[in-house]
């Protein structure tokens, strides 16, 4: 099967899910197949690619097919993944009141950075960047904080597999570049966009880690760089780290989040 018809399969499946996620007694094969607009035998055929990966399944005695335990699964990590955003707000809107700047939360995703929340500054010039925005590794601070805690090896590999890219003058440029820019970060504890990404945006990081030490995300501060001297990123730096360290105490701990804004940085 060519490209798009790979494509096509994949939305026909996913709306058969939808259609079976709204009924919660099942569906018999005809009405699914009636409602989707598709032959019974594609129908039949999506539905039974679907069933071997668990996310629907079949039952024979009523003839009728249910969402299946991997589609919950799935429901769930996205349940996660909005308590993980949901219990970090609190400590952004504190780091963006001490610092008067935009704080960020992002996630590694396939060598990008996605920034998954956001709170804003409230300057009138502020640095912002767009919520589900991507940007690669090394040429975003919290990008580069993630790294950090990858072993050498992996690093390598990652610079080799997606290149390093040049946004302006002050992007990385070798790998080289990128290893000692790693080791400076791990020295000091928080990473810094010198604006490598966008000419005139600064940007101060630090990783967010699970108890086992891996990378579950970072948080940044992003200020014009006229506002965000050189000079002034250690002091930042410290701030924005203790952050990091709080919100993993929080994910990985039964406390609640609800105390944040007492604690001073």
């Amino acid at each position: 099967m060519d490209k798009n018809g790979t494509v096509q399969s994949v939305d026909r499946a996913l709306h058969l899910l939808q259609l079976l996620a709204a009924r919660s007694t099942g569906a018999r094969l005809s009405d699914l197949a009636r409602e989707a607009a598709l032959p019974q035998s594609t129908t039949h055929r999506l539905l039974t690619a679907l069933e071997r990966r668990g996310f629907v399944q079949f039952e024979a005695s009523a003839m009728r097919w249910h969402v299946g335990g991997n589609a919950f699964l799935v429901g769930m990590a996205f349940s996660r993944w909005q308590n993980f955003v949901a219990a970090a707000a609190p400590f952004l809107r504190r780091l963006r009141d001490i610092t008067r700047e935009t704080v960020n939360l992002g996630v590694l995703e396939e060598g990008d950075v996605i920034t998954v929340a956001q709170v804003e500054s409230r300057e009138i010039k502020r640095a912002i960047s767009p919520l589900g925005g991507r940007v690669p590794v090394l040429n975003s601070g919290m990008g580069k904080a993630i790294l950090a805690t990858w072993p050498d090896e992996a690093i390598v590999q990652l610079v080799k597999r997606r290149r390093l890219h040049r946004f302006t003058a002050n992007s990385l440029r070798s790998l080289e570049d990128a290893s000692q820019e790693i080791s400076r970060i791990r020295q000091c504890g928080y990473a810094c966009d010198n604006e490598e990404f966008v000419s005139g945006t600064r940007c101060v990081a630090a990783v967010i880690l699970s108890t086992s030490g891996e990378a579950i995300g970072a948080v940044s501060v992003s200020a014009q760089a006229d506002r965000l001297s050189l000079l002034a990123v250690p002091s930042l730096g410290k701030k924005v780290v203790n952050v990091a360290a709080e919100i993993s105490s929080m994910l990985n701990s039964e406390a609640t989040p609800n105390l944040a804004k007492e604690r001073p940085l």
